[in-house]
């Protein structure tokens, strides 16, 4: 086994105590696109997640609270890497708090990751495409699935729908009986794949996305298994262009106007942890498993 000691950094950009990382055995067969694992450089130095100069991972300036920066969102928990995340990166873990209000959507309580390079009309929307991304939870941030949550998605250019969402939590309108379940649904709210989160381990997940033929293929493991196709593929309209988010978006309860009103509990602390994203040319077949 390979280990690597994360750097200590000071107490002005110390998010969280790094701890011994397991190198993870996944190999990433297929020509990468965007490449959103976090190096050690970064979880070192949160403040270069906070401008253009130095961010070359994600956009610095969305999707946050209006006064906050990503080096005070972010943490890095340490622990063992996820599969496809090498000796040079690490997890890391997105949080909200009560001041993740972005622009003036003060029913949501919100914190995406861009990719830096991902554009409306960009290499993200065109031929087939696979989105890998690991989730882990974090006992000390627990989210409150009596509300929905977006954790993963991808949102049209014109800004009026996502064409699927990965989330978990229990969707408005419907039982709390699935609540514990990570779903990934089309625009429709369809469901495409569910299973229940872990709270131990690593979840590993996989979505290939053919803008050709509106297909979506779910592929998954827990730990540092290989991955599995699950499901697909099957269709689901996936026109409009946009871009990927990967972080915490969270819905009010108690209101129809879940963007401008609805109940969010005070004092908010919560996150979500990830590893092992990036996006990966998939025209010829390829998926790393």
């Amino acid at each position: 086994m390979q280990y690597l000691i994360t750097a200590i950094v000071g107490a002005s950009t110390a998010l969280a105590a790094p701890t011994l990382v397991e190198r993870a055995n996944g190999t990433i067969k297929c020509p990468i696109v965007f490449d959103g694992r976090i190096p050690t450089s970064f979880s070192a130095d949160p403040t270069l997640f906070d401008t253009y100069a130095t961010n070359t991972i994600y956009n610095p300036d969305y999707v946050k609270g209006n006064d906050l920066k990503w080096s005070t969102i972010l943490k890095f928990p340490g622990g063992a890497a996820s599969r496809f995340d090498s000796a040079d990166h690490v997890p890391v873990e997105v949080t909200i708090s009560d001041k993740s209000i972005f622009q003036t959507q003060k029913g949501f309580r919100r914190a995406g990751l861009q990719f830096l390079k991902d554009s409306a009309d960009g290499e993200g929307q065109k031929g087939v495409k696979t989105l890998h991304f690991s989730v882990k939870q974090d006992a000390a941030r627990p989210l409150n699935l009596t509300h929905e949550y977006l954790n993963v998605w991808h949102e049209t250019a014109d800004y009026s729908a996502n064409q699927w969402n990965f989330q978990t939590g229990t969707i408005i309108g419907q039982s709390s009986a699935n609540k514990d379940n990570f779903k990934i649904l089309d625009r429709n709210g369809q469901s495409l794949y569910a299973i229940k989160q872990d709270k131990t381990q690593w979840q590993n997940f996989a979505l290939k996305l053919d803008y050709t033929k509106n297909q979506v293929t779910t592929y998954y493991s827990a730990g540092d298994v290989a991955l599995k196709q699950v499901a697909g593929p099957t269709y689901a309209n996936l026109a409009g262009g946009g871009q990927f988010q990967i972080g915490i978006l969270k819905k009010p309860t108690g209101t129809s106007d879940v963007v401008n009103g609805g109940y969010q509990q005070s004092n908010l602390n919560e996150g979500q942890i990830y590893g092992g994203i990036f996006l990966e040319d998939s025209a010829d077949g390829c998926v790393s498993l």
